[in-house]
């Protein structure tokens, strides 16, 4: 069997165990193998069961999960071990349409732990899978339609059989990951380019095909790092549903365009009145704009230094400040702020 020879060593084929395929599971959901390694494995040595996980605070999983991105998916981490832990006494489902209930838990990841831990015949579909099957099968229907989902799981579960879909749904994965490549598909190596649709009729850069994609927003951000003189911080934590959320940042300044003056800064209607009788001359840190790219968003961020004379309250110091959960925009500053002003 071409998986039992050539499949990658990674940790979190070393078990079965539910928890750990789970927590593999979200980890690596749009993030690169190579990235969400060393995350795996700081989450298991910090949480090395649910119960560890269901237990922590909600700060600490997002700093461990600082860098990674789509924090939505730390936070319902969180939430599903709290559920899982109280409301199932530590056991997790065992059947697709109850893992399907779990939060953040779609049809990718029920997939997944059906088969690989219980042995159902469940199909798991990715990127790699929807690469492969468009490829082979010729198949011409935007994989992010409504309709992909369900046309592409029939497809590999037809192929799939009915015994060990956990290691078939891997291999498939492994294969579309190792040959059929986005951009440079391994295709003279291929065992099945003599009967890909793709190959054949040389379509392999048109499959899989896209609708249009969802247009990306430009939004502009101005932090305030306000200190006193103790070098103690304003830091105020993200609320609503937008980006970030929950994670812990500087006062923010949200502009409709780049703004690179203190006047204008102090002018504009979101400037904290408090701020403005008391400070001493704002400084720009940075001399042109962070660009930070999110999915379908890009932030041009300023951060910009202003100085009390007056002891600021509910403030952090240095040391605190780099606890906290913040965005890894904020971190990277931070580490350079502090490095190279202080």
């Amino acid at each position: 069997m071409w998986y039992a020879e050539n499949k990658r060593s990674f940790l979190w084929r070393e078990s079965q165990e539910p928890y750990k395929v789970w927590l593999s599971e979200v980890i690596l959901q749009q993030t690169r193998t190579a990235q969400g390694l060393p995350y795996y494995k700081r989450f298991l040595t910090a949480f090395p069961t649910v119960e560890a996980l269901a237990l922590a605070k909600e700060d600490e999983v997002l700093k461990l999960w600082q860098g990674l991105g789509y924090y939505s998916r730390a936070r319902n981490l969180h939430a599903t071990a709290q559920y899982v832990h109280s409301e199932l006494k530590g056991i997790f489902p065992n059947t697709f349409e109850t893992l399907i209930q779990l939060k953040g838990v779609g049809d990718y990841t029920a997939s997944a732990i059906a088969s690989i831990c219980y042995d159902i015949p469940e199909a798991v579909v990715d990127g790699n899978v929807y690469r492969f099957l468009s490829r082979y099968f010729g198949i011409t229907t935007p994989i992010n339609s409504n309709s992909a989902l369900k046309e592409f799981k029939k497809k590999a579960k037809d192929l799939m059989g009915q015994t060990h879909p956990g290691t078939f749904n891997q291999a498939l994965m492994e294969f579309g990951s190792l040959y059929c490549k986005p951009k440079q598909p391994k295709c003279v190596d291929c065992p099945f380019a003599r009967r890909c649709v793709a190959f054949n009729q040389n379509l392999i850069h048109e499959l899989p095909r896209k609708t249009n994609k969802v247009k990306n927003t430009k939004r502009y951000f101005n932090y305030l790092v306000v200190s006193d003189l103790k070098h103690h911080y304003k830091m105020q934590k993200r609320t609503g549903n937008g980006i970030w959320q929950n994670l812990y940042e500087f006062p923010l300044v949200e502009s409709s365009d780049t703004i690179r003056s203190a006047a204008k800064l102090i002018e504009h209607e979101n400037f904290p009145e408090d701020l403005k009788a008391t400070l001493k001359p704002i400084k720009l840190w940075n001399n042109k704009p962070l660009i930070h790219k999110l999915s379908h968003q890009t932030l041009y961020i300023n951060f910009w230094k202003i100085e009390l004379d007056s002891k600021l309250l509910n403030s952090y110091s240095k040391a605190s400040l780099m606890g906290l959960a913040v965005p890894v925009v904020i971190q990277n500053f931070m580490q350079k702020f502090f490095s190279i002003d202080h």
